[in-house]
């Protein structure tokens, strides 16, 4: 399959302004409303023969005639909207999948070479479903849904491989079902989990969806949202206390000698507190000894945090 990039890009814009060119042109497609009108326009278009469709070619690829081009690319507009219509599920505007797929068609047009022995409609049919999956990619998400070309497999048949499951749209797969999607398509089996959930919750949606609020008038998606977390002013008070606190209590140890401090911050100021047996053993003395010096150390320094307390609160009467 052919896969899009920068060159391509050039090369459609290019047969798009020799289509232009020509006599016959491209019906315009105008939104979803007009999908109707393009559809029946596109019918009146004859289906080339073989040899007409050879010699349209051979004249476009050695001499770049636009007519030739505009013949080719007008008589398998419906081809187009055939294999966009098959992408109708990913809940995108078909009027967009079929201008993507259009897209392809022109560079297949570009890149066709008649003398190979094949018909058009083979070949193009590659370049349009590469364009149109191109779309879907970029629009479902703006986090990239799949950038292998195994993940691209997985995202663009998981649907149907769920549906031969019959497997459930709103829950997450069986394991076995899992298994089988991921031992057929070639993908790990985490990857089928992720992909699942991701396409369960949608493409991503704007901010700026209007809403309608019955009595309360109508407004956009973001004036409904709210945040849970703690607001602004309560975050800065909450750290301005953990730093007052911090600055006593260093303070307060400075009331200890070096045995209480270490032995107080070993057993309550640290994330994995030592026991009494290992302290006894550096000091040489019992467990019970150290209890009794951990316990003096914590209300010395209880009553210095107090003080500290009371002389920051009323300075000069304490």
């Amino acid at each position: 399959m052919p896969i899009r990039g920068p060159s391509n890009e050039v090369d459609a814009r290019k047969v798009r302004e020799e289509v232009s060119k020509a006599r016959t042109t491209v019906p315009s497609l105008s939104g979803e409303q007009g999908l109707n009108r393009y559809l029946s326009e596109i019918k009146k278009y004859p289906v080339l023969t073989a040899e007409n469709e050879y010699m349209l070619a051979k004249r476009y690829s050695e001499h770049e005639d636009p007519d030739a081009a505009a013949q080719l690319v007008s008589s398998h507009l419906r081809l187009v909207a055939k294999i966009a219509m098959g992408y109708r599920g990913y809940g995108l505007p078909v009027s967009d999948l079929i201008s993507e797929g259009n897209v392809g068609l022109m560079q297949g047009v570009k890149k066709f070479e008649p003398d190979r022995g094949f018909r058009l409609a083979t070949y193009a049919m590659w370049w349009i479903k590469a364009s149109i999956q191109e779309y879907i990619l970029r629009s479902w998400s703006l986090v990239k849904m799949g950038t292998t070309a195994a993940q691209k497999k997985l995202f663009f048949n998981l649907r149907r491989m769920k549906k031969q499951l019959e497997a459930y749209e709103d829950s997450d797969l069986h394991p076995e079902d899992v298994t089988k999607i991921a031992t057929d398509l070639g993908v790990p089996e985490q990857e089928v989990v992720n992909m699942n959930r991701r396409m369960m919750m949608g493409g991503d949606g704007s901010l700026n969806t209007p809403m309608r609020n019955g009595e309360d008038g109508s407004g956009e998606w973001q004036d409904w949202l709210t945040d849970d977390g703690p607001l602004q002013d309560e975050l800065v008070a909450d750290a301005q206390e953990s730093e007052v606190r911090h600055d006593m209590l260093v303070e307060a140890m400075d009331s200890l000698n070096d045995r209480e401090k270490h032995i107080l911050t070993e057993r309550r100021l640290t994330e994995k507190p030592q026991t009494l047996e290992e302290l006894s053993q550096v000091y040489e003395v019992s467990r019970e000894r150290i209890r009794q010096i951990e316990v003096r150390a914590f209300e010395k320094l209880q009553k210095a945090m107090q003080r500290i307390a009371g002389d920051r609160l009323l300075p000069g009467m304490a």
